[in-house]
């Protein structure tokens, strides 16, 4: 086997694990849901729903109804969450104010 032809079994070999990795990474994000309402202070996943900010990690109180937090499919009322529609809904925010 000539050095040529290793380094393409290498690459290839590589290109195979990251596509994996991609897949598995898809696959855990269908498992989960946004879930508002639940996420303690700084420990949001992104945007609010108010629009004071567009960043993980920047909600300013813990269980603020417009801050989100990723959890598993199926939990988030378990845990005093609500969806998207809802916590939009509690805020008194209408479909055109957010996105």
């Amino acid at each position: 086997m000539t050095k040529m032809d290793k380094s393409i079994i290498i690459a290839a070999t590589f290109a195979a694990v990251l596509a994996a990795g991609f897949s598995s990474e898809a696959i855990a994000a269908e498992k989960k849901e946004k879930c508002y309402g639940v996420a303690a202070a700084g420990q949001n996943d992104c945007a609010n729903l108010t629009g004071s900010h567009s960043c993980a990690g920047m909600a300013k109180t813990d269980n603020d109804i417009a801050e989100y937090r990723l959890v598993a499919k199926g939990t988030c009322e378990g845990l005093g969450g609500l969806s998207k529609e809802q916590a939009k809904a509690k805020l008194g925010l209408s479909d055109t104010t957010t996105k």
